[in-house]
């Protein structure tokens, strides 16, 4: 059943529409992430959520009660924002506090709450510190505690992860869903970080132009993206544009002097004949070895080494493929190196809703 209900949300400045007739049903507890690139509506959604940007048409229903046009501060909402907005002259304990009294609440439960809230939070032992003295990922978790201790119906999250660094934000990525989880506060953040999005959430929601594009969970939309922009934004794949051919077997396509046959079909809309169409192939599927191993001839353009990763271009016959392996000390290949490439046909993936211009 839904919690937080998007019907129809539109926002217009001007001549421009920023956010172009979003709908979207959140359960309770969930946590949802709105994906997208800059401009493509997801802040201005969250702010009409919140109450601070007014909407033009739609409606936003919480917990039964439409909430469209009530203020701010009757909405009762969490908001962590990017730069996270700590008083530099509080504690930590009087950040997380500060919600609290300003509802009046008395003096015992103000304690109790903040002490959970700073123990859900793991900063205890920094109740009496300023946020001067913390690093980016403590404050970052003092604006999660402050914002969750009010017990809001809905925690708004603005880019909560955008200031820290590639490391830190690796790991507050874990700690963010472990409080989100602990406190079973429904969860609205808005982030253009796509491994950010697909490690948190329950649910994305990519968005472009301010239009909702796709709506699924993390594995359905990385494995089956609706459109080549969403193939392309969530996670790297390769594309190249084939005919398919409708024959007794299936779909089928020739490639490289192979006929592939597809077992994905479930998205290709012509049921004879032949098409154009645009394939999708990430870049972890496809297997590599040594020249004649596999199907598909390449030779070796570049290599990037990452720790955990080797990421290779690899030049075929219909064009250059990115081939990531783990580093687990098996083969590494030089460049200007002959290689060959082979993936399994469900690998394949058939994308469509726009022209392979697009990408």
């Amino acid at each position: 059943m839904s919690f937080l209900q998007l019907h129809g949300l539109t926002k217009k400045f001007a001549d421009t529409t920023a956010v172009d007739n979003l709908s979207l049903d959140v359960a309770k507890g969930e946590f949802v992430s709105l994906l997208g690139p800059s401009g493509c509506g997801k802040t201005t959604t969250l702010q009409m959520i919140a109450g601070f940007v007014d909407v033009t048409a739609g409606s936003i229903i919480l917990d039964g009660k439409d909430i469209t046009f009530a203020k701010p501060n009757e909405r009762g909402l969490g908001i962590v924002f990017q730069t996270y907005a700590l008083f530099p002259h509080m504690t930590v304990e009087k950040n997380v506090a500060f919600g609290l009294e300003m509802r009046k609440l008395s003096g015992s439960d103000i304690a109790k709450r903040v002490k959970d809230a700073l123990a859900m939070a793991q900063l205890e032992k920094f109740a009496q510190r300023y946020p001067r003295e913390l690093s980016g990922g403590q404050r970052q978790r003092v604006a999660l505690a402050r914002a969750l201790v009010i017990q809001p119906p809905v925690l708004l999250l603005d880019e909560p992860l955008s200031n820290l660094d590639a490391n830190l934000r690796e790991e507050m990525q874990f700690e963010l869903r472990r409080i989100q989880q602990q406190a079973g506060t429904t969860t609205i953040m808005v982030t253009h970080d796509q491994a950010e999005a697909l490690s948190v959430s329950d649910r994305v929601v990519v968005m472009r132009e301010g239009k909702v594009i796709q709506i699924d969970e993390p594995y359905v939309m990385y494995e089956n993206p609706a459109t080549p922009f969403i193939s392309r934004f969530v996670g790297k794949t390769n594309t190249f544009a084939v005919t398919l051919t409708a024959t007794e077997q299936g779909r089928q396509f020739d490639l490289d002097g192979h006929r592939i046959t597809l077992k994905n079909e479930s998205d290709i809309a012509p049921n004879a004949g032949t098409c154009e169409a645009l394939m999708s192939l990430r870049p972890e599927k496809i297997e590599i070895g040594r020249q004649g191993q596999g199907r598909f001839a390449g030779s070796i353009k570049n290599s990037f080494f990452l720790g955990n990763l080797w990421m290779y271009e690899v030049q075929t016959t219909f064009g250059l493929l990115i081939v990531s392996v783990i580093n687990n000390h098996q083969q590494v290949y030089k460049i200007g190196e002959n290689v060959s490439l082979d993936w399994h046909e469900n690998a394949l993936k058939v994308l469509a809703g726009e022209p392979a211009g697009d990408l």
